[in-house]
């Protein structure tokens, strides 16, 4: 077929770039304490990562990003958040920030001192020219938010 091995080589390059963005996380995520590998997000959008890279994923709404969540939701959040001292909690590019500053306000009226660690990228990728518009650029900026605020 016309162009097939140029598909096929460009499929060869981006599988090496995808591998060595997986070495990359995974050498990233070892900056950060074990007990210190607790991901807080409105919704549950980073089971995978969690999973590939032994990272605790709590998400407030489950899977939906249309679901309401509730005060019963808020308050298992923050009780695990208290309860494994989680350093900060992080806002999603395409999930309302009011979900995640109730969360941190149950935390803060709990005495912990949680802060918002910045936002991930979950069901978008960035803003052509903002570092985050390729899959490969929205992972090591989401890599490089979580690291920095959770070691």
């Amino acid at each position: 077929a016309a162009g097939a091995e140029v598909y096929q080589q460009n499929g060869k390059r981006y599988g090496v770039e995808l591998q060595a963005l997986h070495q990359w996380v995974l050498a990233q995520v070892a900056l950060v304490p074990k007990g210190q590998r607790v991901l807080v997000t409105a919704h549950d959008a980073f089971g995978y990562f969690g999973r590939a890279y032994d990272i605790e994923v709590l998400g407030l709404q489950g899977i939906s990003t249309v679901a309401e969540y509730g005060v019963n939701d808020v308050v298992r959040i923050v009780d695990l958040i208290v309860e494994k001292k989680v350093k900060a909690i992080f806002v999603e590019s395409s999930v309302p920030v009011r979900s995640i500053e109730a969360v941190r306000q149950g935390c803060l009226d709990r005495g912990a001192k949680v802060t918002i660690g910045g936002t991930l990228y979950s069901d978008a990728m960035g803003a052509v020219g903002s570092g985050a518009d390729s899959y490969v650029g929205m992972v090591r900026s989401n890599v490089n938010t979580i690291v920095e605020a959770l070691k």
